[in-house]
């Protein structure tokens, strides 16, 4: 075990504390600080991840592990989520070993993309180093591959002015504040915002566990986000076409260019395709967070996000025969899909052993849809014999329909032809019904001038048995139909109009003061006042409502404007500095929205400037 070791600090390499290692222990030669760290004078020192970990480790003492190594202090993290199982467990062998094969598992050799040449630092981080620590590190974050930006300070990431394994492949390149640029001037950059959020999902990715997901399961992921896009067939196929074009729509291919990700629609193996194929071919991670970039998801929430079963789940599925002994029990072990062709939506079909066949539309969207028949397509022998069973007994049609699950007019379609169901009732109910024949003579007699609806309500037992086992005689003494003469009700819409007029302002006044902004359209204002209906229908004879309407109602695009404007003036107010992509993330409006508005904010955002500044000249 070593005597001492200059323990990583917070996001540092591992490079980079041997490093400094190297550089506090006073040698000369850095073989002599392989020999003490990795007890060999021949190991290649690697920026980026390593290897002879197992050796490492027992050196540094009970603290370090392979695991807590990698985890850590490398850039592993950024590539694990993304590989599949086995490659993991072949790169933690790799790390512990001579780590030969390590980095073309990761494909950061042949198909690698985005090569940093060199070592990156963020200056804002590098003067927090300083005044925390005393000295400046490497920071893991600031050398993954795509990322330009620090996911903290937001500022695009600089060169180290000396670069690795340039003069000797064994050298260790400690950072040292004289060869380091602290200036905070940087370039324009038309895509900063998504940069930045790129470089914070990224770092998130550093954050996570190891191990904690691997391909087969993000992959599962991606499909169950594509099919709420509508990009997923019954049959559990990309539609790779629509999500191109959709895909082009969300990131620009000058953006894409410049990170050699531009997707080529009629290349069969373009990483797009590969990476929702779930194919053997491993992609790289950057490519992964431009996928999550389109399908808006953070990587805390892509974390939590159920894998895709599928629109009606995993196997096996429930027998939903009534009539047989395994009724609602998980006997079928596969369903059929199929596509709706007027809807799109999964059409799943349930095939059991009893011969019963029931479908139903998708997706299943809780656990309780599985017990949902939609339409039975075959009752089966089982059914068919239950139901020759019920007939030989006493039961009414409505009572064998209970039973076995199925509507009255179905049972009789399916009864044999020699077994008829007596519609006789019972001597008790021969009883019953004289004396509720009896109940409706009496009080058509006490009250002659009621209609039938009305008889009905003061007497429903009655009315409803003698309906269901003589409509015939109910029919018969019942009072004829009675045409209801509709009042004659003169509306005064000229008076109506105005009165509309002050409501709908006292309602505008009250939703533009509410504290998270709601859209301001006909039918919200109508429900709330409960007028709706003559909105909708009567507004040719309501001009003056007309008009207020067409002045303070939002179109989605007006609404998205308001929200920007508000959270503008909140920024203003604060004396905060208004930074339009921040307006967009509070405001919650998506990129290909926002830049359509973007040039009306900006003018918007210059026009208060300018009024504060004058007010400021005044006072």
């Amino acid at each position: 075990m070593l005597p001492f070791f200059t323990n990583p600090y917070p996001d540092e390499l591992l490079y980079s504390a041997i490093a400094r290692y190297h550089f506090y222990s006073g040698n000369l030669d850095c073989k002599d600080t392989l020999e003490e760290l990795f007890g060999s004078r021949s190991v290649i020192p690697s920026v980026e991840i390593g290897s002879h970990f197992s050796i490492l480790a027992e050196k540094l003492g009970s603290h370090y592990s392979i695991e807590t190594i990698l985890a850590n202090h490398t850039i592993y993290p950024y590539y694990a989520m993304f590989l599949s199982k086995n490659r993991q467990q072949e790169i933690i062998q790799d790390v512990a070993n001579d780590g030969q094969g390590l980095y073309a598992r990761l494909g950061m050799v042949a198909g690698s993309i985005c090569r940093k040449d060199g070592l990156y630092y963020c200056a804002s981080c590098t003067k927090g180093d300083l005044e925390q620590y005393g000295e400046p590190y490497i920071h893991r974050k600031h050398q993954l591959q795509g990322i330009d930006y620090c996911p903290h300070h937001e500022v695009p990431l600089k060169k180290y002015s000396v670069t690795p394994n340039v003069v000797s492949r064994i050298e260790f390149i400690r950072f040292e504040i004289e060869q380091m640029d602290l200036a905070r001037i940087y370039e324009v950059d038309p895509y900063a915002e998504i940069k930045i959020q790129l470089a914070k999902q990224a770092y998130k990715l550093l954050q996570q566990p190891l191990h904690s997901l691997s391909r087969q399961e993000v992959s599962l992921k991606y499909r169950g986000l594509l099919r709420d896009l509508k990009l997923v067939t019954s049959s559990n196929r990309i539609r790779q076409k629509e999500l191109y074009k959709k895909f082009k729509q969300r990131l620009p291919v000058d953006l894409l260019a410049q990170y050699e990700s531009v997707v080529y629609v009629a290349d069969e193996y373009n990483w797009l395709k590969v990476l929702t194929r779930n194919m053997k071919r491993h992609v790289h991670p950057f490519r992964h967070l431009l996928m999550l970039h389109f399908l808006e998801q953070d990587i805390d929430d892509f974390i939590d996000l159920k894998a895709d079963i599928g629109p009606f789940g995993e196997g096996p599925f429930p027998c939903l025969n009534r009539a047989a002994s395994h009724y609602q029990k998980l006997v079928l072990p596969s369903v059929a899909v199929t596509r709706d062709f007027k809807t799109n939506a999964p059409i799943g079909t349930f095939k059991c052993a009893c011969g019963f066949i029931y479908a139903r539309k998708g997706p299943d969207k809780s656990p309780e849809d599985c017990f949902h028949i939609g339409r039975v397509k075959q009752f089966g022998h089982v059914w068919q014999e239950r139901l020759n069973q019920l007939a030989e007994g006493d039961l009414s049609i409505r009572a064998i329909a209970r039973e076995i699950g199925a509507d009255s007019k179905t049972v009789k379609r399916y009864l044999p032809n020699n077994i008829e169901i007596s519609k006789e009732v019972s001597e008790s109910s021969q009883e019953l019904m004289a004396k509720y024949k009896q109940d409706i003579v009496e009080i058509i007699r006490e009250f002659s001038q009621l209609s039938r609806t009305t008889l009905r309500a003061k007497c429903k037992k009655q009315y409803i048995f003698l309906y269901r086992h003589d409509k015939e005689w109910l029919m018969d003494v019942l009072p004829s139909n009675q045409k209801k003469l509709k009042p004659t009700i003169t509306v005064d819409w000229s008076k109506r109009d105005q009165e509309y007029v002050v409501k709908i302002k006292r309602i505008y006044k009250d939703l533009l003061e509410l504290e998270k902004p709601i859209r301001i359209t006909l039918s919200l204002i109508g429900r709330r006042l409960g007028i709706l209906a003559n909105l909708e229908l009567q507004i040719d004879k309501l001009p003056k409502t007309e008009r207020l309407l067409a002045e303070i109602t939002e179109s989605v695009k007006q609404f998205q404007i308001r929200r920007c404007c508000i959270v503008i003036d909140r920024m203003i107010m604060k004396d905060e500095p208004v930074i339009l992509w921040k307006v967009q993330r509070i405001a919650a409006v998506k990129s290909h929205h926002f830049h359509e508005i973007k040039p009306y904010l900006e003018n918007y955002v210059q026009q208060k400037q300018d009024v504060k500044n004058d007010e400021q000249t005044t006072s």
